[in-house]
């Protein structure tokens, strides 16, 4: 349930935001249009937000910033200890996708960068669990990468192979990244309406509204 990649994330927590801000040539595409995503996933929830994959505190900090309540669930301690500097008030608990403490009234659930460490039926759990934690017009959020189809994944594999950047490569290999098409039949099966809209070259904009 993503778990198996804490040890990545704590060693990940003291350079995550100069990846991300584009330092790394290799997560360049990966990241691009990075703040314009996050305020995306802002603009699209609702008052009171339930985040998963906290990190370092990136998004917390834009939605609290506007005005929200935020529960955060993040499983890294290295990562909560940088995430709780950058926003003090911050709900923060230890947690993950399908293991969190019970939290009520949260209107949307939102996540970036996080989604592909479940696998696809850890993915269907999860979005199961959402459903019932959310009430009708309750809304999902989530930023990340996907493939439009396993061919798209294919052919991007051999371009990342091509440019050299195998930590990259790596990264889509062994962790758990899916297509649309599978996305698409997780939340309609939980009762969600959702709709995708590209972002960058890698990240997709899920927007999933409970029935």
């Amino acid at each position: 349930m993503g778990r198996e990649f804490i040890d990545l994330f704590d060693e990940w927590s003291s350079s995550y935001d100069e990846t991300v801000s584009g330092d790394d040539q290799e997560y360049k595409e990966v990241f691009h249009k990075y703040n314009e995503i996050l305020n995306t996933v802002v603009q699209r929830s609702g008052n009171i937000v339930l985040e998963f994959g906290v990190g370092t505190g990136n998004l917390s900090e834009k939605l609290i910033s506007s005005g929200k309540k935020v529960i955060g669930i993040e499983p890294s301690k290295g990562m909560r200890e940088k995430a709780l500097a950058r926003n003090p008030q911050l709900e923060l608990h230890d947690g993950d996708f399908l293991s969190f403490p019970q939290v009520e009234h949260a209107d949307t659930i939102v996540s970036t960068y996080a989604f592909h460490h479940l696998t696809d039926e850890e993915k269907d759990k999860a979005v199961g669990l959402y459903s019932q934690l959310l009430k009708k017009d309750g809304k999902i959020v989530f930023a990340d990468t996907a493939f439009l189809h396993d061919t798209d994944k294919k052919e991007r594999h051999e371009k990342v192979k091509n440019q050299g950047y195998l930590n990259l490569l790596k990264d889509l290999q062994t962790e758990y990244y899916t297509t649309i098409g599978v996305l698409e039949d997780i939340f309609k099966k939980h009762h969600f309406d959702v709709s995708f809209q590209k972002l960058n070259e890698y990240v997709w904009l899920m927007e999933a509204v409970k029935k």
